[in-house]
């Protein structure tokens, strides 16, 4: 952790001593985690516990329509979980040990979708995105729901989708933070062309790591998915937050693009 440096003369019976005293900063790196449709906060709480062992403070949440709201699920939109997730980034950077310019999100499906156009909205300085989601910009306001029936998801999703056509993609365009992509193998729901239109507008990223999670569905249903999940997410906190404390930009020692 860096630390501020002080010069000071300690007194002493002939004169005094020069000395240097050096104060750990009390700010630490923030961590939202964000699920995805269908999910809730419990997803991420082992995540989160390992990332507060490295010394960071995290946040877990539902999103409307999910665990206590269930019962919204059926007519909420995607301005009102944007809404949400504005509401707990803002909690979160509210924490008094919070260093403000050290914030990570870390979505999953619809939650990384969005977690990306967060990004144009508050502050983000790392974003992990796991089998990020693509919708088409209309219908903002329409029940989330509905849109599976009044787009043809499946279809949209098959082609590379330029960073002018959508939102979230024009967020990713803008972001010059560092980036984690997670793809699954085998995801039926997110198809490699959706990560493909993710990587291909992730131009301007200081970093971005890109991995594939082997024998992976969409929603890691086994157990050794859920794992690998979590040791990629740990990881590459790891690193940033490392980074972050050596006195670098916080990105992976080699920033490279993998």
């Amino acid at each position: 952790m860096t630390a501020d440096r002080y010069e000071l003369q300690i007194k002493v019976e002939h004169g005094h001593l020069d000395g240097t005293m050096l104060v750990p900063k009390a700010t630490v790196p923030g961590v939202l985690f964000v699920h995805g449709w269908g999910g809730n906060q419990g997803q991420y709480l082992e995540r989160a516990r390992q990332a507060a062992a490295m010394g960071c403070v995290c946040l877990t949440f539902d999103l409307t329509g999910h665990a206590r709201t269930q019962s919204e699920q059926q007519t909420v939109t995607r301005e009102t979980n944007l809404n949400d997730l504005i509401a707990a980034y803002d909690s979160l950077v509210a924490h008094p040990l919070i260093d403000r310019n050290s914030i990570a999100v870390i979505g999953s499906s619809y939650g990384g979708y969005l977690a990306a156009i967060l990004t144009e909205l508050r502050p983000v300085r790392w974003l992990g995105l796991r089998v990020p989601a693509l919708y088409l910009d209309d219908g903002w306001t329409t029940p989330k729901r509905a849109l599976h029936v009044e787009h043809d998801l499946v279809e949209y999703r098959k082609r590379i989708v330029p960073a002018t056509e959508n939102r979230a993609l024009r967020a990713a365009a803008s972001f010059n933070g560092d980036v984690l992509l997670v793809e699954s193998e085998h995801d039926e729901i997110v198809p490699h062309t959706v990560i493909a239109s993710y990587l291909q507008a992730f131009l301007r990223a200081h970093s971005l790591t890109y991995r594939i999670i082997e024998g992976a569905d969409h929603g890691l249903s086994d157990d050794g998915s859920q794992r690998a999940y979590t040791a990629l997410v740990v990881n590459w906190l790891g690193e940033m937050v490392a980074g972050l404390r050596a006195g670098s930009s916080g990105a992976a020692p080699d920033r490279t693009r993998t």
